[in-house]
C-alpha cells in the first residue's frame, strides 16, 4: 500500500524556499557530543532508551518537523495542507500524509471510524477515487478549509498520531530494536520510512535497508553499530537521488551524520543540526 513520499519541504527546498510560513526559530550553536566518540557504541547502547521513550520521541518528531517545516514545532503541523505540486495531489498533516498514497485514506477512514459523521468523513468517496493520483476531484473546493477545521478537533489529532505510529514510527523502531540499534538508528529508520514508505518499489526503506545489507551488518548480526549505520545512511542518500526533489540530502548530511560522527548513537541532547542550510538546536 506504500507510494515513495515525497514530502513539502523538498519541493520548496528546490524552489529556494520553505512553502509553510513557519517561522525558524531554533539556530544552531556549537555543543559537544553527548556521547564521546571513544566511547564503546556497546556499551553506549546498554545505557539508552529506545525512541518510544516519550522524551526521545519528541525529539524525533522535532527532527522530521525541521527537514518537513523549517520548523521545531511540529504539533502545529496537524492542520498543514497544501499540494506541493509532487503528482501525488494534498500533503497534510504532522507527517505528510498524502490523497495520492493512501495514507490520508487510511488516516480519515480512521478517523471517521473513532468519530462518525465527522467534517472529513463525505469526502471518503472522493479519497478512495483519487488514491494513486494526483486529482483533487471531489476535495476542491472545500477540503483544505475542512481540513484545518478537523485539525481543531482533539480526536483528529489523536487519530493522526495514531495513523503515524501505525505506519511510520512503530514499525522503524520495532525494525531497529531487532538490527541491535540504538535510539540515533532508529530515528535514521523513521526519518527514512517517513520519506520512501516501505513498500516494494526500489527506493522503499525495506530495499534502502537491504542495500546496506549488501555492504555492512547490523549489530544484531555482530557488525559494528556505526559502520552499519554509515551504510544505512549511503543507501538512503542514494534512494532520495532517484528523485529530483529529493536531491538536497542535507537532512541527512548535516543532521544525521553530525550526530553519528560525534558518537551520539542514543541521540542525547543538546543536539545541533543544519536542514537546507537552516541551523537548529535542542537543548
Amino acid at each position: 500500500m506504500f507510494a515513495p513520499h515525497h514530502k513539502k519541504i523538498a519541493i520548496s527546498a528546490l524552489l529556494g524556499g520553505a512553502l509553510l510560513a513557519v517561522p525558524v526559530t531554533a539556530h544552531a550553536t556549537a555543543a559537544p557530543a553527548s556521547t564521546p566518540a571513544s566511547a564503546s557504541p556497546a556499551a553506549a547502547s546498554a545505557k539508552a532508551v529506545g525512541l518510544d521513550d516519550p522524551a526521545k520521541k519528541d525529539i524525533a518528531m522535532q527532527i522530521v518537523s525541521s527537514a518537513e517545516n523549517s520548523s521545531l514545532d511540529w504539533k502545529a503541523q496537524y492542520k498543514y495542507i497544501e499540494d506541493i505540486d509532487d503528482e501525488r495531489g494534498y500533503t497534510a498533516g504532522i507527517i505528510g500524509f498524502c490523497s495520492g498514497t493512501g495514507d490520508m485514506l487510511d488516516l480519515v477512514e480512521y478517523y471517521t471510524d473513532v468519530k462518525p459523521g465527522n467534517v472529513l468523513a463525505k469526502y471518503l468517496p472522493a479519497l478512495r477515487k483519487v488514491n494513486g493520483t494526483d486529482s483533487h476531484q471531489g476535495l476542491d473546493p472545500n477540503f483544505t478549509k475542512d481540513w484545518a477545521k478537523a485539525a481543531q478537533d482533539s480526536e483528529f489529532k489523536k487519530a493522526q498520531d495514531h495513523e503515524r505510529d501505525r505506519v511510520y514510527f512503530n514499525p522503524a523502531v520495532k525494525q531497529g530494536k531487532s538490527d541491535g540499534v540504538a535510539a540515533l538508528g532508529q530515528f535514521i529508520y523513521y526519518d527514512a520510512i517517513v520519506m520512501h514508505g516501505d513498500g516494494g518499489d526500489s527506493t522503499s526503506f525495506r530495499n534502502i535497508r537491504k542495500r546496506a545489507l549488501s555492504k555492512a551488518k547490523p549489530p544484531a548480526q555482530g557488525g559494528n553499530e556505526t559502520t552499519w549505520l554509515n551504510a544505512f545512511l549511503d543507501a538512503r542518500v542514494w534512494a532520495m537521488k532517484q528523485e529530483e526533489a529529493h536531491s538536497d540530502t542535507s537532512r541527512v548530511d548535516t543532521a544525521q551524520r553530525v550526530f553519528l560522527k560525534k558518537g551520539n548513537l542514543n541521540l542525547n541532547t543538546p543536539l545541533d543540526w543544519k536542514v537546507y542550510g537552516d541551523p537548529f538546536h535542542i537543548g
